[in-house]
């Protein structure tokens, strides 16, 4: 890290990239240029937001001059997307009033929430027979109950990998990928059949009397957030998988245990927490806005003040501009969910986690939930409230102290709302009940930028500096003058 720190950043803005062509015969295989058009021509839409992620930009150019000479449709290429690129950027893509969305590359599947979307996987090479050969070494008992899951850029090869494997292993389980989802009116966590197993945008069907801990899961991919979310969800099934860039099978040593363990530990700091940040990491998939709300509503009931942040791409020199918050909340895709905030001033949790650190309802048994919507009133892991939530004491096992929970709510929460941004005053006008945040900000040595409003000469506006922060083009001349 010192490194990045450290060197020039004239280099960074001068580094040539290159980057090698692709054939246009290729472009059209790849990335299905012609199901695309017949997509966007039935349903004849008019204006087509294409989203890339920053590795396949260098395609997006020639992939938009098809569909447009093919459709006659307007493309817009969205590049440089506000938060995870596996997630659909429907805000993006509103602000040119797009009628319809195509998301190229890998893709968490989460339900979109306004436009319909068409996903371009792509299609990464994969030995279909070395992947069938170590499935055979790594499961060599015929009768064993394995689901195949897999990225989904290589959702191309699974079908003959299945047909290989379907000679030897009668009870192999393939999923598919759900890509309808209807702009989000029907979640993953919905039970419309319980010997279908819905989740992360992938289902699969489970035989009669057995659950998903009865099956093994072998994964095609590379090992990454994907798997990660996988291992910790299922945490009781054994996983192998298969790295198709690598060729390379191995049955997955990760301790999820220990894992879990961490994220546990998580917990006990948002126990301890007095002031959390809810990070909005999405505004694209379905229910966001819900389980702010809920989540809003459960740490006001433990006693704890919220504040709300949306900044895109986290970063440890964000976060650390308000140390007044002890812990933050991330509301985020199933795959960005999962921080790691070992760099971070503050700890990052999800909604689950918090969920168990405010709610006395929900119990930590070793189950994991990653997607927030099946925390939301009809998932599949919901846990109501208590209705009285009386005030109660535990000990803290991180500190050692005692800390209170569950209080309720004072009259002046609920004449000034259930933020607690106003504080009362006694007739002396000192702060009878002080924020937290609040106080913390008053003994800050420089509290932001002041507006003055009135105290500073209005001016006209004038032409400003052109170039890049590092050269401007006028500073030659302002170094000839000294």
């Amino acid at each position: 890290m010192s490194a990045a720190f450290s060197s020039s950043s004239e280099l960074a803005v001068r580094r040539a990239v290159h980057v090698a062509s692709v054939e246009s015969g290729d472009l059209e295989e790849l990335y299905q240029i012609v199901e695309t058009c017949r997509f966007v021509t039935g349903r004849q839409f008019k204006k087509v937001a294409l989203q890339f992620p920053d590795e396949l930009l260098v395609v997006s150019v020639p992939i938009a001059a098809a569909i447009e000479n093919e459709t006659k449709a307007k493309t817009y290429i969205l590049g440089d997307t506000s938060y995870g690129s596996c997630c659909v950027d429907e805000v993006a893509a509103e602000h040119v009033g797009a009628d319809c969305m195509v998301h190229y590359g890998g893709a968490c599947l989460s339900p979109s929430m306004r436009l319909p979307v068409k996903y371009v996987f792509g299609r990464r090479p994969m030995d279909v027979g070395r992947c069938a050969a170590a499935f055979r070494d790594l499961y060599p008992d015929s009768q064993s109950h394995v689901v195949i899951l897999y990225d989904v850029v290589y959702s191309h090869a699974i079908g003959r990998l299945v047909e290989l494997l379907t000679i030897t292993h009668p009870n192999l389980v393939p999923s598919e990928l759900d890509v309808d989802h209807s702009h989000g009116q029907l979640a993953d966590g919905e039970i419309t059949d319980t010997r279908v197993a819905r989740k992360f945008g992938r289902r699969f069907g489970l035989q009669e009397g057995l659950t998903v801990e009865d099956y093994s899961m072998f994964y095609v991919g590379s090992e990454g957030v994907t798997l990660t979310n996988f291992m910790m969800t299922w945490n009781r099934c054994s996983f192998c998988s298969f790295n198709p860039q690598t060729s390379v099978g191995r049955a997955e040593s990760v301790n999820i245990n220990k894992a879990l363990m961490k994220r546990y530990y998580a917990i006990e700091r948002a126990k301890d927490a007095n002031v959390v940040g809810i990070l909005v990491g999405t505004l694209g998939v379905a229910n966001y806005l819900t389980i702010i709300e809920q989540l809003k509503e459960c740490i006001h009931k433990a006693g704890k003040k919220t504040y709300m942040f949306a900044m895109g791409k986290l970063n440890v020199a964000k976060l650390a501009n308000f140390l007044e918050i002890d812990v933050y909340v991330v509301i985020a895709c199933p795959e960005n969910s999962l921080l790691d905030s070992s760099e971070l001033y503050r700890p990052v949790v999800t909604p689950f986690e918090m969920e168990v650190a405010c709610n006395r309802n929900r119990e930590w048994t070793g189950e994991y939930v990653t997607d927030f919507r099946d925390l939301l009133p009809g998932g599949c892991s919901h846990v109501g409230f208590p209705e009285a939530d009386n005030e109660t004491t535990d000990v803290s096992l991180i500190t050692g102290a005692l800390r209170t929970t569950g209080l309720q709510p004072s009259a002046s929460d609920t004449a000034d709302g259930p933020s607690g941004s106003l504080v009362l005053r006694n007739q002396a006008m000192t702060v009878a009940n002080p924020n937290t945040a609040a106080v913390f900000l008053a003994g800050r040595s420089w509290q932001g930028l002041e507006p003055k409003l009135g105290e500073t000469p209005v001016v006209k506006a004038v032409e400003g500096r052109k170039g890049i922060a590092i050269a401007y083009e006028d500073e030659g001349e302002d170094n000839r003058k000294h």
